[in-house]
């Protein structure tokens, strides 16, 4: 494989501005139209020897033909992005610049490096290295992109109705997810390949008060506005949820009782015995420990008055609630009014889903993502664990049960706080390492 040609080619696609927004109408119509012909121009062996087919959403769905039948891989990625303003970057999010630094360590800088044009790309960088030399895989390879997981659209879902109606036979799919991390888990220093089994449900519920409205020169003298209010239920609500170990934890833990070290090495080895000593310390570790343990929410949208001398009617938060694998919305939603303990104060699921089911940490698929790391990244523990975000993977388990959630790339600490924020980049060395990883996992297939 070229790797500068590798390179620029995961660069022009970055300079495409695929940005999803909730109203479509504001969105860069030009550059979603530009990106799939970009595609093609950039990847011809591709587009001649693999079936692509446009799905509503957008989404694009290719099938490589496999050399007899049986249960196809699929191959996930998405190539629209969050917004990105060029206030604070260091170089701006669509330029793609490559840099190199004192180390010698070259960083292609752009939105949708990591999150997910750097994937998109490893895997058609695996699949034209293949092609080049031959290959065909046994059984079909699907590769499904979609263009709208950024707003939860219907790319990934319409993929799904496809491939039902067609009866296809999945044998497991492989979606955005994880990472090649360290520091991550208390107690283990060597570098962690941490595969989701699972995801979180997501959902967002709105809080509403109403109270009587006027003006703000004469507030009512109990103080009880629609805002005072909502404070105080948002207060309520932004406590931490109780923590707990989910079904997802067992497996995580046998796999870091490997290497870890001290008493942790014991508590991982014994979780059940030592679940106090787990909790706490994953509760005092990173925010992304924290999370694994616990349902999470978080006021993100808070709307009132119209002017500022109005008292409001009506006023309105919204929670991002990511729901912990063994409980449910239902469970999460009575959790909240519970919480809060005002019934005049409305609480509302705009939408919401609950965790999907848990992909096997055994047998044949499971194996194959093993053996692809160990190609790839031969010094990582892999562990399965529980996403904390939401992705277009969940769609797909109406196929398979068996769904992972892996991007195989090492990301530091600062990468990945670059994900929905500014200076989102990739090592260069990183993004080799990981088309590496997708090229094993295709030739297992």
């Amino acid at each position: 494989m070229d790797d500068d040609a590798a390179v620029e080619r995961l660069r022009e696609l970055i300079r495409v501005p695929t940005v999803s927004r909730d109203d479509s109408d504001m969105q860069d119509a030009a550059a979603f139209t530009r990106f799939p012909v970009l595609l093609a121009e950039l990847y011809p062996r591709i587009h001649a020897a693999l079936e692509l087919e446009h799905l509503d959403g957008p989404g694009l769905l290719y099938r490589w033909s496999g050399r007899e039948r049986g249960d196809a891989l699929i191959l996930m990625a998405h190539w629209d992005v969050v917004p990105a303003d060029e206030e604070g970057w260091t170089h701006e999010p669509f330029d793609a610049a490559l840099t190199t630094d004192e180390d010698g360590v070259r960083r292609i800088w752009g939105r949708g490096a990591i999150d997910d044009k750097g994937a998109l790309a490893g895997i058609l960088e695996a699949v034209d290295d293949l092609l080049a030399a031959g290959f065909v895989p046994e059984h079909d390879v699907y590769l499904s992109f979609g263009g709208d997981e950024e707003v939860q659209g219907t790319a990934a879902e319409r993929a799904v109705e496809v491939l039902r109606e067609r009866g296809v036979a999945v044998d497991f799919v492989l979606d955005e997810g994880g990472a090649v991390v360290q520091g991550q888990f208390p107690g283990v220093a060597a570098p962690t390949a941490v595969i989701g089994i699972a995801e979180k449900g997501i959902a967002t519920i709105e809080l509403r008060a109403v109270e009587p409205g006027g003006h703000a020169a004469h507030p009512p003298r109990s103080g009880v506005t629609a805002t005072a209010r909502l404070a105080r239920a948002i207060q309520r609500v932004s406590r931490p949820v109780p923590a707990g170990l989910p079904p997802t934890a067992f497996p995580m833990f046998a796999a870091l009782a490997a290497r870890a070290h001290g008493v942790l090495g014991v508590a991982y080895r014994h979780p059940r015995l030592f679940r106090p000593v787990l909790l706490r310390a994953l509760s005092r570790g990173s925010d992304e420990a924290n999370a694994l343990i616990r349902t999470t929410r978080v006021v993100t949208r808070l709307r009132g008055a119209a002017a500022d001398n109005v008292l409001p009617e009506v006023a309105t938060a919204s929670i991002n609630m990511r729901i912990v694998v063994g409980s449910s919305l239902e469970a999460e939603v009575e959790r909240i009014r519970r919480d809060i303990g005002d019934p005049r104060l409305e609480v509302r699921v705009v939408r919401g889903s609950d965790p999907p089911p848990v992909a096997p940490t055994t047998g044949r698929p499971w194996e194959r993502l093993i053996a692809a790391l160990g190609s790839s990244h031969p010094d990582a523990v892999p562990v399965p664990y529980a996403m904390l975000g939401a992705t277009d993977g969940r769609h797909f388990t109406r196929l398979t049960p068996a769904v992972y959630r892996f991007t195989p790339f090492e990301l530091t600490k600062a990468e990945i706080a670059g994900l929905h924020a500014i200076d989102e980049s990739i090592r260069v060395e990183s993004y080799l390492r990981g088309i590496r990883f997708y090229r094993a996992l295709l030739e297992g297939a």
